[in-house]
């Protein structure tokens, strides 16, 4: 399950990058990237609820489990927030400020904390 997490989620940053192109671009393929990336944040959410599972049952750090879950949750929003403002040609560099600091919170947790990494 860990593979398909990480992968999923890559594949959510590809699709961040890609749909906020076309959409500076004024392409409508934006949006059809933004629906495919929403369909991905469930794979995320599917594949990380099972992880959280699976570290409740080999004895992790509850409290650090907690944490890379929120910090997950919190870069979805994050994400979902960059698209919905550049899409309205609102600015967002809050929104990429705060995704960023998520994504290390998730990655730090996630891949140097936690027993349950690759």
């Amino acid at each position: 399950m860990t593979h398909l997490h990480i992968t999923a989620w890559v594949l959510a940053l590809i699709l961040l990058f890609v749909s906020h192109a076309f959409y500076k671009k004024g392409n409508k393929a934006g949006k059809i990237l933004h629906m495919i990336l929403r369909l991905d944040y469930l794979l995320i959410l599917y594949s990380g609820g099972d992880l959280f599972a699976e570290s409740l049952a080999v004895n992790s750090p509850i409290f650090e489990v907690i944490i890379k879950g929120v910090a997950g949750v919190w870069v979805i929003a994050a994400m979902e927030m960059i698209l919905v403002k550049t899409s309205k040609s609102k600015p967002a560099k809050n929104f990429w400020i705060q995704l960023v600091i998520a994504l290390v919170i998730a990655l730090v947790l996630g891949f140097g904390r936690l027993p349950l990494s690759v």
